[in-house]
């Protein structure tokens, strides 16, 4: 009935993806992820293109004084290297930036210092230090307020392979050794070590989540047969999905990177209610156990791989992010995958351990082991006497739970993604708190920028963008124009002469900074800035603030955009919402619609539904109160409970019907489910939950508070079929008997 062509089928095809698997990349940027046609990243992506680049680094050397002869000289070696690094763009540091003083003869415009004579005596260092702290321009823009660091900033050309040209900055600086503190910010670097901290997460966390489930599989099976075939099953479908993701050209992202570890757990799923089947329609003959078995089990297995499959796919309906896409697309892609092979593979495979079939027989007969004799009787008891107690429990932690829903905060911020003790977090911390943060924020300004019009409503915008505490300081070709005036000894505003303003602008062709600053038509020009908080609600008060001036200002003359890293995130975090509630949805009804259509009742698709429901509003409510934020991976969870959790409804509702069809007894019923369909989904609550559990020790703190709530879920929706579920189906089938008498 099963020839062995099944199983070199599943070798040959697992061996060609697991060869696929060796060209696999990696793609933590996020911005990336946004839509191509989306408004905010897409002018973010123009600016990016039209000014040299938008993706900023930052490189920070701290000492006691950074006004040093050596430490200018270690400055100028970076900054040097910067500059022949393939793929930077611009480089600012203190050795190469622009200065503009007035002098006798009028106006000099050239380089804070001579690169060249750099200062070595104690007297020329003092004058810098006096010269720099006097001019706005600098002080806490390329030195710290209190002296102790100094930044060199670059920009990345737009097609630049972000990671790449990290790794290679950071290896440079290594090698020069320097004796002071040395930190890297900016989306660059942190992009960077997300990927490293991805690698690191898959090498080491995969393996203990595979001995986890191991352990609790051998635990609740006592067989070599109940631990080999989840993990072998589960194992096959990892490499399979994987391969697919290769093959057809995608990276692993920071979503991706879950698939492994959630098909390990939920892959394991499938296979674990076979062999539970197995285990309770065991004969002498091998054909009719299978035979028995999958009769039993394919129906629920197949319907829970579909609502399974059904929660991914939603958020290829409902998601903003193509990697949330993706991240439907393949994890449904390898639930499928795990169900062939639970109803097709796994029985052909039992064929190998169908010779030790009586010795297990006579090992295990129909014992009562701890999980039926201590659990699933007691709360067999429990439900069938007091099922309004149950259902008044589940009532009460509703209640509260959707108090906590209104406490539930966003978070998109790349810095979040680390611990607080991480290096990148510490630099970030440190940007923020030295050099006004590393998340550039850009106005664009569509008109003649040699007009004193604009000019004037770059320095009007600019003034009211440091009335917002997180912004300290901004440029513009504007403040260029004012301080050259300033130079010329007729203040420092801009001149209502377009004349003047086109002698000044004469003096600064040429210079490196107004490639940065001004388009080569001189019809757009641009204020750079960067913005301090990590906080979504500053950066949101932020930019509608922002978006109410622009709305205010711009005119037929001069039109006005706001683009950069808060606004993109301001986009992202709208898009979190959106994609939970749409995904949500979108799944609730195909699920109840399914379940329904094959169970062919709507009220039981209904009745499924309520557990799974009941914990996603718990799961919400613990977010809420534990300060979890919904962010790209927690954005997840409620659409993966729902269409993992509602797999142990549909076993218990299965179950349940076939015993109410043998017997015409509901509380027998329900009783015969919890001790056969119950111990399935214990075990499996038990290992998926664990599973998931170990991406509390990975390094980034998404996948930690992913791992934490997913864990929650499905031990809650196994909780709801074991209890919520049951009480339901007493109460209304008591209901029932009332009327019918």
């Amino acid at each position: 009935m099963f020839k062995g062509h099944k199983q070199l089928s599943v070798i040959g095809i697992t061996i060609f993806f697991g060869l696929q698997t060796r060209f696999i990349s990696i793609n933590s940027d996020i911005i990336s992820s946004l839509p191509d046609d989306d408004p905010a990243a897409l002018m973010f992506k123009n600016i990016g293109s039209q000014f040299g680049g938008n993706d900023m680094g930052m490189i920070v050397l701290e000492s006691d004084n950074i006004f040093k002869a050596d430490l200018l000289q270690h400055v100028k070696q970076i900054t040097d290297s910067l500059k022949i690094t393939h793929g930077v763009s611009t480089v600012t540091s203190l050795t190469n930036i622009l200065d503009i003083r007035s002098t006798e003869e009028g106006i000099e415009i050239g380089k804070l210092v001579d690169e060249y004579n750099l200062p070595f005596e104690q007297s020329r260092l003092d004058s810098l230090k006096t010269y720099v702290y006097s001019k706005e321009m600098y002080k806490g823009a390329i030195v710290s307020e209190d002296g102790t660091a100094t930044v060199i900033m670059f920009t990345l050309i737009p097609d630049a392979d972000k990671q790449a040209v990290a790794n290679e900055i950071k290896n440079k600086v290594a090698a020069l050794d320097l004796p002071e503190t040395v930190y890297f910010g900016g989306l660059p670097f942190m992009i960077n070590d997300v990927s490293d901290l991805i690698v690191s997460d898959i090498v080491w966390l995969l393996p203990i989540v595979f001995i986890v489930i191991a352990l609790i599989l051998f635990i609740s099976f006592r067989s070599l047969r109940g631990v080999l075939m989840p993990l072998l099953t589960a194992g096959i479908t990892i490499i399979w999905t994987v391969g697919i993701i290769v093959t057809t050209g995608h990276e692993l992202t920071i979503i991706l990177n879950i698939v492994p570890v959630i098909l390990l757990a939920v892959g394991s799923a499938y296979t674990i209610h076979v062999i539970n089947s197995f285990n309770l329609f065991r004969t002498g003959d091998f054909n009719q156990t299978i035979i028995k078995a999958l009769g039993y089990v394919i129906i629920p297995v197949i319907l829970a791989a579909l609502t399974t499959a059904v929660g991914f796919v939603s958020f290829v309906l409902g998601a903003y992010l193509t990697m949330i896409k993706d991240f439907g697309i393949f994890t449904a892609i390898g639930v499928i995958v795990s169900l062939i092979l639970a109803i097709f593979f796994v029985p052909a495979l039992s064929s190998v351990f169908s010779k030790n079939e009586s010795k297990v027989a006579e090992n295990l007969p129909e014992k009562k082991t701890i999980l039926s004799h201590f659990i699933l009787l007691p709360l067999s008891n429990l439900l069938l006497k007091h099922p309004k107690y149950i259902f008044s429990i589940w009532g009460t932690f509703l209640v509260i739970s959707i108090v906590g829903l209104f406490l539930i905060k966003t978070s998109t911020n790349m810095a979040d993604y680390f611990k607080k003790d991480n290096p990148t977090r510490v630099s970030e911390d440190l940007m923020q708190k030295k050099f006004g943060g590393s998340f550039p924020v850009f106005v664009v300004f569509d008109g003649d920028v040699q007009s004193p019009e604009v000019l004037n409503l770059m320095i009007k915008t600019e003034q009211f963008m440091k009335l917002d505490p997180n912004i300290s300081i901004t440029q513009s070709v504007g403040d260029l124009i004012e301080q050259m005036n300033d130079a010329m000894l007729e203040g420092k505003k801009i001149p209502d002469d377009r004349s003047k303003i086109e002698q000044l602008w004469f003096l600064l062709d040429g210079q490196d900074v107004m490639t940065q600053l001004v388009s080569e038509d001189l019809t757009r020009g641009i204020i750079q800035s960067k913005f301090a908080s990590v906080e979504n609600k500053e950066i949101e008060m932020f930019t509608k603030k922002m978006q109410l001036f622009i709305e205010e200002n711009s005119n037929e003359n001069c039109k006005i955009e706001l683009t950069g890293m808060p606004s993109v995130y301001v986009r992202l975090n709208d898009s979190l919402i959106k994609s939970q509630y749409s995904s949500l949805m979108i799944a609730l009804v195909l699920v109840v619609l399914i379940v329904g259509l094959i169970f062919r009742s709507f009220s039981k698709g209904v009745y499924a539904t309520i557990p799974i429901i009941a914990t996603i509003l718990i799961l919400f409510g613990f977010m809420g109160y534990a300060g979890i934020p919904l962010d790209i991976a927690t954005v997840l969870v409620g659409s993966i409970a729902l269409g993992i959790g509602i797999d142990y409804s549909i076993h218990f509702i299965s179950g349940f019907n076939s015993h109410l069809e043998e017997n015409g007894d509901t509380e027998k019923a329900i009783e015969r489910t919890l001790m056969t369909s119950g111990k399935a989904i214990i075990i499996n609550v038990t290992s998926v939950a664990a599973g998931f559990l170990v991406l509390l020790f990975s390094q980034l703190v998404p996948l930690q508070n992913f791992g934490l709530l997913v864990a929650i879920s499905m031990i809650g929706s196994g909780l709801g079929s074991l209890t919520l579920l049951p009480v339901i189906l007493i109460l209304v089938n008591r209901k029932r008997k009332i009327i019918a008498n």
